[in-house]
């Protein structure tokens, strides 16, 4: 059975165990830049943010991973056609966003397009900060993987992510050849 990858799946960090239904998630700073999508979403319908994490049953962080969490998370994975990675001075690895990497990049070979709230990504020259690529190194899975994907690298801004989001080459279907890229 082939699935239908039209949603993009949105990879961040937050501290586990994670309940989004508690107030903690609301200062989880990197959960707060997944909710700004799915804020401009609901106050732009032509937004072109298609959540993959509705895409599939709710499910609370107290239930088994094995069984419940990992299954799950795969299935919004392999509904998808690229991932937006939330990359700050916040991203840590975790059980989930290594899993996400693993199967999203390593395994689906899913375009990623790389988010950085804190920081501009670029420099005058157009090229990489310096300080882009030490968040890389906060997710070993992710810069181990990197090449194996065309990844955009972009600012948290609602202009920046729209552009990035109706980029056909960075859509499985259509995606560029691997490698870093930025607009």
């Amino acid at each position: 059975m082939i699935d239908y990858r039209n949603g993009t799946y949105t990879a961040f960090y937050v501290d586990e165990p994670f309940c989004p239904n508690n107030l903690g998630a609301s200062f989880a700073e990197d959960f707060v830049y997944y909710r700004m999508l799915q804020m401009w979403k609901a106050q732009d319908p032509s937004f072109p943010f298609l959540d993959s994490h509705n895409k599939n049953y709710n499910v609370r962080d107290s239930s088994n991973w094995e069984n419940t969490l990992k299954p799950r998370l795969r299935e919004r994975l392999r509904k998808s056609k690229n991932i937006i990675l939330f990359l700050s001075k916040h991203t840590a690895a975790s059980k989930a966003l290594n899993e996400e990497i693993d199967y999203g990049v390593g395994y689906l070979h899913l375009p990623v397009i790389v988010v950085y709230p804190n920081i501009s990504p670029l420099d005058f020259s157009g090229h990489i900060t310096q300080r882009a690529k030490v968040f890389w190194s906060q997710l070993a899975r992710f810069k181990d993987n990197m090449n194996l994907v065309p990844t955009l690298h972009i600012d948290m801004s609602k202009a920046s992510i729209r552009r990035a989001l109706t980029d056909s080459s960075f859509m499985i279907q259509t995606a560029r050849h691997p490698g870093i890229y930025h607009f």
